[in-house]
Parts: C-alpha cells; structure tokens; sequence
C-alpha cells in the first residue's frame, strides 16, 4: 500500500528531517537503508532469479562486446589507468594551449602501469589503445625508453609531442561520441533523429554553470531558451538545467535574493518548457547547494501558472544519506 500524501502543514518537518541527515552518522544511514530493503523470501528469490538472469546474459554477451564496451571493461574506474583516461577526457578537451595539453599528457600518462592491460583483452581496439598509451607514456618520460625493443625505439624518434597530443585528442574525441551526442545542439539533432526512431529517448544540456557575473547567468538563461525553442515538437525531449548557470551568487547564504532573481527566471524557462510539451529538470550540483535547490524548485512547483503540468523534475543525489528525506519531500 503506497504511503499517504504528506499535507501542506508537514512539508517544514519533512524539511528539517532533510537537515537533520546532513551529518549523521553512517552506520545509522546504512542501517536505516538496510531495514527499508527488507523483503520476504518469496521477492528475496525473485531478486536473485532476475539478477542472475542478467548476468548469465551479460556474461553471454561478453565475446560480442563492442571496442568501445571492452575498452570501458580493461579500463575501468577501479584502476589507476581507468582515473587517467577519466581525467584525460575531463580535461583534455577543454585546455586552449599547447604546451598546458603537452604537460598534462607528460604528468598523467607517466604515471600508469599501462603495460599490465597488454593481452588482457579479446578486443583489437582495447589492445591497439593500450600500446598507444604505453608508447606515449615513455615517449613523454625519455629516461624510461630503455626497456624498448630497438624498432620502437626507431618509431619513437621519428614522433614528437605534437603528434601525441592530436593522436590523443581525436582519441578522446571518439571516445566522447559515445556519451555525448553533439558538441552543438544541431548536431546533436541530427545524430538523435536516427536513434529516435529506434525508441531512444534524450535530455539535453547545455555545458555551463557556475556563472560568476550577470551577464554570464543570462547567456546561459538565452542560451537554455534557445535549446527549448529549438527542441519544439521534438518526440519526448527534455532539457536539463544548472541553477548554478542562471545565477553568479547560487549559495545558501543568498536564499532571499535567489527568491526574488532565480525564482523568476527559472519559472520563465518551465513555462516556455510547457508551451514546447517539453520536459526541464533541474540538475543536481554540489552538496552544499542542496538546500537553494529545493527552496528555488519548490517555488516554482507551487506556481499557478504552470497547472497540472507534470513535465517539472529535479535530479536526486542517490548516493547522499539526505536522499530518503529529500524524496518524502519531494
């Protein structure tokens, strides 16, 4: 049976409790999930059935995964390698001058065991890339070359740094095409058209936010406007925005001012959502910004003009031990 709708008179306790979880202590967190898991038997071996079906499949699967999927499996976030290419890919792209590009490779690549992933895979790709890494790392680090077979050695003398550094952009920019679906909203259009067709469903955002002046707050404001009108009629489409972008002061300490500048604009670009039959989300951000979200989401919830609409959404941090109070309040 679904719990009953809290009333209006209980929305402040529901907040305090939200508080009241900021700092308390993780094993009463864990234990407090653990009994809110709590099932009979009889859905404990549903459990495990369906689970062991997906990773029966999943290991069925195994020898036809895709480059990009074996890639993502040798490379994974539980190694030292996998946090390199994680911060290869962060930062890479987003570094305007050469030799600032040339001293990350130098100082990330350097320091990874690249050569343990040799061989450890099926796939030609994740191979091909893990001599490219190797290479590279001792390309950049000179006294390392030693070790070398004479021909590779040969090879290496013929680089240079610049070559390294565009072989790794176009690598990470391969790489990104798989979990970005355009660097300019037409793009992502027209890549989005095809997989549309297919049943695929996207949200779209705008890269931007901790806007540190007004007039960054409303190049992103037009900017997010322009998305929702270019988005029009576009099937199931929804548009994610950081309420960090919209307003250069976006802090608990601000609560009152982000009331009278944030709640007004954020209410403009639901409404344009709206009359677009288009889905907005406000995304989540830093812990410590959790409290103005709510305050500024809510305020623009309970606003008459948008009705019935239910195309309003916030992200919820999971993982936080805030989470279970921040959802009954939702």
């Amino acid at each position: 049976m679904p719990p009953a709708e809290p009333a209006e008179s209980d929305i402040p306790d529901l907040r305090a409790a939200i508080r009241q979880r900021c700092r308390m202590d993780e094993a009463e967190a864990v234990r407090e999930l653990l009994q809110a898991a709590a099932c009979d038997a009889a859905m404990a071996d549903r459990i495990q059935s369906r689970a062991r079906r997906f990773i029966e499949t999943a290991r069925m699967q195994g020898r036809r995964r895709g480059g990009l999927d074996s890639f993502l499996h040798e490379y994974d976030l539980s190694s030292q390698e996998g946090v390199v290419m994680l911060c290869l890919a962060e930062a890479l792209l987003r570094i305007p001058d050469t030799g600032t590009v040339d001293a990350l490779i130098r100082d990330v690549l350097g320091r990874a065991d690249w050569q343990r992933h040799l061989g450890q895979a099926d796939s030609l790709l994740v191979n091909a890339a893990t001599w490219t890494l190797l290479l590279t790392g001792r390309l950049l680090r000179p006294a390392e070359i030693a070790g070398l077979a004479p021909v590779l050695q040969r090879v290496l003398a013929r680089s240079s740094e610049p070559v390294v550094r565009e072989a790794l952009r176009q690598g990470v920019r391969l790489l990104g095409r798989h979990f970005v679906l355009g660097e300019t909203l037409d793009e992502a259009l027209a890549r989005a058209h095809e997989l549309e067709g297919r049943g695929y469903r996207f949200s779209y955002d705008r890269l931007g936010e901790a806007a540190l002046t007004a007039a960054d707050a409303q190049r992103y404001c037009d900017g997010y406007a322009a998305t929702l009108a270019a988005l029009r009629g576009a099937a199931d489409a929804g548009v994610s925005v950081k309420l960090s972008a919209l307003h250069p002061r976006f802090e608990y300490a601000q609560r009152e001012r982000l009331r009278r500048e944030l709640v007004p604009r954020l209410r403009d670009l639901a409404l344009q959502a709206k009359a677009a039959d288009l889905a907005l989300t406000v995304d989540a951000e830093e812990a410590e910004r959790l409290e103005p979200t709510l305050d500024v989401f809510a305020a623009v919830f309970r606003d008459a003009a948008l009705g019935d609409w239910e195309g309003f959404g916030l992200a919820v941090q999971a993982y936080q031990k805030r989470a279970p109070a921040v959802i009954d309040w939702l």
